[in-house]
């Protein structure tokens, strides 16, 4: 995906930054099993969870950044802090070995669970399993939208985008809102003690660019769902003044005793 449109854009990455740093179950940190040096992220973009995550962890950090787009590896080991080590790698997350996981402390990824499949979740289960390796999944999406003041398209836009976000895409359905249970679930088969936390994002006239840009995209899948919605008119009255808006995310925490 290019790097100036899109939901993997630099620019929206960027922009949501600081409401997924505001977001993150920061109690799950404590339960992070001894010490932790080297870590993995998957499907990194430009390293917005590495920037949140490693002030909260120990000295002597190596960070692995994994994605698939070249131009957003570049930029996220450009952007770590200082003292902290990074190394990229361009791969795919259903193309992850034990192998590559060998001496990693921890596993991590920000809102990337819901591009997967059942099957896909499964085998990285399976892998983490294989390799003893604990993983720290942050902000998989659950489809639950809270907004104020209400208005009567509410929850027919919400249960088009979600329908939406379990679409079929090159033959794989997609998880979308079921990530967070299915991950869960799969973790548990394989051993892992998992802890999930709410972490939803809030959103309001307080933070105007994220919050109209998040309509668009949330209203906007919705209408590629249901063409027949009457979107165009909602979109511009919320627009026109901006609610305050709570977006159901989960973070889940799985560790190998």
């Amino acid at each position: 995906m290019s790097d100036d449109s899109g939901e993997f854009s630099a620019a929206w990455l960027s922009l949501r930054e600081p409401a997924d740093a505001a977001a993150r179950a920061l109690d799950l940190l404590d339960l992070l099993p001894g010490e932790v040096r080297t870590v993995r992220d998957l499907g990194c973009g430009t390293g917005s969870l590495g920037r949140w995550l490693s002030p909260r962890l120990g000295d002597g950090q190596h960070w692995i950044m994994t994605d698939r787009d070249p131009a957003l590896l570049v930029r996220a080991a450009a952007g770590m802090p200082d003292g902290v080590t990074v190394s990229t790698q361009r791969l795919d997350v259903a193309d992850l070995t034990a192998a590559d996981l060998a001496g990693t402390d921890l596993v991590t990824c920000s809102a990337l669970l819901d591009l997967l499949t059942v099957a896909e979740v499964e085998r990285l289960a399976g892998v983490c399993a294989e390799a003893r390796v604990s993983v720290l999944f942050t902000l998989s999406v659950t489809g639950e939208v809270q907004l104020a003041p209400h208005d009567p398209l509410d929850a027919e836009i919400e249960a088009a985008f979600n329908a939406h976000q379990r679409r079929m895409v090159d033959g794989r359905r997609l998880l979308g809102p079921d990530a967070p249970e299915v991950s869960a679930e799969a973790f548990a088969k394989v051993g892992a003690s998992v802890t999930v936390r709410p972490s939803p994002w809030r959103l309001g006239p307080a933070m105007p660019a994220l919050t109209a840009e998040w309509l668009r995209g949330w209203v906007g899948a919705a209408a590629e769902e249901r063409p027949d919605l009457p979107v165009g008119d909602y979109l511009e009255r919320r627009l026109a003044a901006l609610p305050h808006a709570s977006v159901g995310h989960k973070d889940v925490l799985a560790i190998f005793e």
